[in-house]
């Protein structure tokens, strides 16, 4: 079934898919076709439907987005059917508030220097285009209409789709 949601009900299904899932398969060098690819984990959803994210400034991905700031995030669950494509616009922020109002003692792994580490940056992105696919029901209700419709010869009714515009 196709349910495309809009505003703030986009914005809370996106959130809800990125904060169950929580990592991604971040795509720079989107334009060229020559893409590098990394796997993300998400700081933070706001409550504009923009992504944050901690890195090095010193980071490939930080040169890639300077050149071509069009990005591409997947997003997959398999174990919860929950899947997001999302593509936007990134951008590098170093201002230190945001940093400090966004850290997460997590990160100090990957920076320890902590939130004070001078190479330590934000990426933001600006959703431009989501898409999601996603169930309503548990994996064993799930599994239920797949034996019900093999024995039935029925097809499927498949979980929920749609485009999110925020």
């Amino acid at each position: 079934m196709e349910k495309n949601l809009h505003s703030a009900e986009a914005v809370k299904k996106l959130k809800s898919l990125v904060e169950s899932i929580g990592t991604c398969m971040f795509y720079t060098n989107i334009s060229s076709g020559d893409h590098n690819t990394r796997p993300m984990a998400v700081i933070e959803v706001d409550m504009n439907g923009n992504l944050w994210f901690f890195t090095s400034v010193q980071s490939t991905k930080v040169k890639d987005i300077e050149k071509d700031s069009g990005v591409q995030l997947a997003f997959a669950h398999p174990g919860k059917d929950s899947y997001l494509d999302l593509r936007g616009l990134a951008s590098i922020e170093t201002d230190r508030k945001s940093i400090e109002e966004k850290w997460n003692p997590i990160v100090k792994a990957w920076f320890p220097e902590g939130k004070d580490d001078p190479n330590l940056c934000l990426v933001k992105v600006k959703t431009d285009e989501a898409h999601y696919w996603d169930t309503e029901t548990t994996k064993m209700v799930e599994m239920i209409k797949i034996v019900s419709s093999v024995v039935s010869g029925k097809k499927l009714a498949e979980g929920v789709h749609g485009d999110l515009l925020v």
